[in-house]
């Protein structure tokens, strides 16, 4: 009898109640988006730093990571790659050979680092082989080909067939260099990557270098069919380096997973929460208000009639629930109506997504690709229409109070 009577009362003003709901609907619509955005963008940020950088996980020689040096070389690196060869979880790994370096063309020269690949495992691990805008993949055909970066190649105005120079310090600490032509040219969703890196060969590299060996590891996951495989979870990447802990010879090398290669993402992923809470807690705070508003306008309109019904026997319990009803069920409505128009917004977006427009080559510097795609789970729908009904039982609080405090007889003698 309440619920009804608490419906009724809600649309007693129609325009008042659809202004509400409907900033209620949109408010939580952009609110939602927004969140989505700023969560689909830390997604893609990590996405492309384990995709391109990272990987799930990496192995080194101990001291190679505090002071890589050329002769500081993987220990024992076949321990690691059969332990990894019967790692159910294991998707792919590529072992690199690293240098820093100087690259040389006729019209200028700088500094990069050189990856020395193995051309099928790399194009396993990195979608870089895909990802080429003009030119071929390193094959084992051929004398020296090099990839370079698009930035790289305007820089040093190069082409496909160009030719370019390489050197670098040996294991004799001689400058030592080839020339290599440029085979293919490709671009990544980080310009900061793309300016400091280029791939050769492994061989033609250790030939160079004098050693050989591996400077560096790099492991990825198959996280598709594992329930902890979680975009923003590194938990499989530490069930993996456990295991392979057994093969590290007197923890000789080191084994890290891309949180602790890269500690600015485990600050993003501990800010994501944080920072959807504080969209979501400065819109409900706003919300709380006009539900406060509203309600005061609409109780105080009938404070006679709230004291006709205590005068009659109506307990003041019920008069108190029935203004904490009117203000459920706009909490509920606004809620509802809020969540699918949001969802409907979000899963348009998901297939269109966003052109980032200017602001690509910003957010080019940290890792995030020029269209963004919004991500909300579930899990966060729901928390949002749980919290909008909370907020607006809430704000109804205040005006059932001031009803409450009034006799039968002051609040029949109220002129509103």
């Amino acid at each position: 009898m309440l619920i009804k009577l608490a419906w009724r009362n809600l649309w007693r003003n129609k325009l008042r109640t659809s202004i509400m709901l409907s900033a209620m609907v949109f408010g939580l619509m952009g609110v939602v988006a927004m969140m989505g955005f700023m969560t689909g963008m830390y997604g893609n940020m990590i996405e492309n730093a384990i995709a391109w950088q990272t990987s799930d996980l990496q192995v080194h020689n101990r001291k190679y990571v505090d002071n890589p040096d050329l002769k500081l070389i993987i220990q024992s690196p076949d321990r690691i790659t059969d332990a990894l060869a019967e790692i159910p979880e294991m998707k792919a790994w590529s072992a690199r050979f690293l240098v820093d370096g100087m690259v040389a063309s006729a019209r200028s020269s700088r500094g990069i680092r050189i990856n020395g690949v193995d051309s099928y495992d790399e194009a396993r691990v990195t979608p870089l082989a895909s990802k080429l805008v003009e030119g071929n993949w390193l094959t084992n055909e051929g004398r020296h080909p090099v990839l370079v970066s698009q930035k790289t190649a305007d820089r040093l105005r190069l082409r496909l067939g160009s030719k370019v120079v390489l050197t670098f310090s040996n294991i004799d600490k001689d400058v030592t260099g080839a020339a290599f032509r440029v085979t293919g040219i490709f671009t990544t969703p980080s310009t900061g990557f793309d300016d400091g890196n280029l791939y050769v060969r492994r061989g033609d590299l250790m030939k160079l270098a004098g050693i050989e060996g591996v400077h560096e590891i790099a492991i990825v996951l198959n996280t598709t069919n594992s329930k902890i495989g979680s975009l923003f979870s590194n938990e499989l990447a530490l069930q993996v380096k456990a295991k392979l802990e057994t093969a590290n010879t007197y923890k000789l090398n080191s084994i890290r997973d891309w949180q602790e290669i890269q500690p600015m993402l485990a600050t993003i992923i501990s800010q994501i929460g944080v920072s959807n809470a504080i969209v979501l807690g400065i819109f409900m705070l706003a919300m709380g208000f006009g539900i406060i508003n509203i309600m005061l306008m609409s109780v105080f309109e009938r404070t006679r009639e709230f004291g006709v019904l205590m005068a009659v026997g109506m307990q003041k319990h019920k008069v108190f629930t029935l203004i904490i009803l009117e203000a459920g069920l706009l909490g509920v409505t606004g809620g509802i109506l809020g969540v699918c128009g949001a969802w409907t917004l979000v899963t348009i977006l998901q297939v269109t997504g966003i052109e980032l427009g200017a602001m690509a080559e910003g957010v080019g510097a940290l890792g995030v690709d020029t269209t963004l795609y919004p991500q909300v789970s579930a899990g966060e729908y729901f928390l949002t229409l749980v919290t909008v009904v909370a907020v607006s039982l809430f704000a109804a609080l205040y005006p059932a109070r001031q009803i409450l405090k009034l006799s039968p007889v002051d609040a029949m003698a109220e002129k509103h």
